[in-house]
């Protein structure tokens, strides 16, 4: 782990990068001495070497930047040290089956949940997350974590190509999500469930009443909107047709508000709805940091050496090494009162 006592050393690389362009753009442009004849320019040029010359100022701008690094403090990590923190498990069951992909609310269903879901993410403090896929089947995405960059990479990739089997299990679902709890102490655990509601199974109300007497919290969310939204084909093309129904007729996705409700109320938990509103994820985001909190254990880096000194070596080497590189040819011209040829 690496950190920087003065980071805001390292602004000084802009001006030297845009010096350095200039150098080598004016270098291409310009020729030393371009207006003085060939041969005598020639001869003033004999006894330089070019070549060398380069690598003079190739060392002597290393030596530069890695000045500019020594003078902004590297520190390197060395122990970690635990840390406590209070929070909860926090696992998100989201909906990736192709109903995800209605335009009812934009851009679309899952991209407004995931954009929502990153917003409570970026306000989690010590709690631990964790995120399940699910259409027709449910799969362990991410376990929990309390990395939450790395929790909004993983969220950022999820599509509804994750799962070729297709419906809305919301019962595999909550099985699965249950399952991301290893520990016992139930009463530190929340599961928030992120779909339109199509239902394809019904044994969702049952797992959350079976849930709650364990002392876990079931939220519910909805995504879209009463009126819905035909389901988009899409391919790398684009939006290629709109999902049919065995007869050939166009099916239009309606949010299933109802079974949601039931759910959350099975699960002592809330409902609320993700539309075209901004920030409708406060609701949940209250009732978590309203709960009772538990210890959860982690590390952090605590102790940090300065490393500086070792790049501020490795810069004096360069310029030493700069300096002493000859610039003279081996080459040698005896003078007669004239130049020879």
């Amino acid at each position: 782990m690496i950190d920087f006592r003065f980071p805001f050393m390292l602004y000084v690389y802009i001006p030297l990068t845009i010096l350095w362009f200039i150098w080598i753009w004016r270098g291409r442009k310009q020729k030393i001495l371009s207006e003085t004849d060939s041969r005598l320019r020639s001869r003033l040029f004999n006894q330089m070497d070019l070549n060398r010359l380069k690598w003079k100022q190739r060392f002597l701008l290393l030596s530069m930047v890695m000045l500019v690094f020594a003078a902004s403090g590297p520190q390197i990590g060395t122990r970690l040290a635990p840390l406590d923190r209070k929070g909860v498990d926090l696992v998100f069951s989201i909906d990736v089956s192709t109903s995800m992909n209605a335009e009812d609310v934009k851009p679309s269903r899952l991209e407004k949940a995931k954009f929502e879901i990153s917003q409570m993410i970026r306000q989690l403090k010590g709690d631990r997350v964790a995120l399940i896929v699910f259409a027709g089947s449910s799969h362990m995405y991410l376990p929990l974590t309390t990395d939450y960059e790395a929790a909004r990479l993983f969220l950022d990739k999820i599509d509804t190509q994750m799962i070729p089997t297709q419906g809305t299990a919301l019962s595999s679902a909550l099985q699965t999500g249950l399952s991301a709890f290893t520990e016992d102490d139930s009463k530190y655990k929340v599961l928030v469930l992120v779909t339109d509601g199509e239902d394809h199974e019904g044994q969702a109300i049952d797992l959350a009443k079976q849930a709650a007497s364990r002392g876990m919290i079931i939220h519910t969310v909805g995504v879209g909107t009463a009126s819905g939204s035909l389901i988009p084909v899409i391919d790398k093309q684009g939006i290629r047709d709109y999902k049919r129904d065995g007869s050939g007729k166009l099916i239009t996705s309606v949010i299933n508000e109802a079974i949601l409700n039931d759910i959350a109320n099975a699960g002592n938990g809330t409902y609320v709805k993700f539309d075209n509103k901004p920030a409708n994820f406060r609701g949940i985001m209250t009732a978590i940091d309203s709960m009772e909190k538990r210890t959860l254990k982690s590390h952090i880096y605590s102790e940090y050496e300065d490393r500086y000194q070792s790049f501020a070596i490795l810069s004096m080497g360069l310029m030493v090494v700069g300096m002493l590189i000859p610039t003279r040819s081996k080459g040698d011209d005896t003078w007669r009162g004239r130049f020879v040829q």
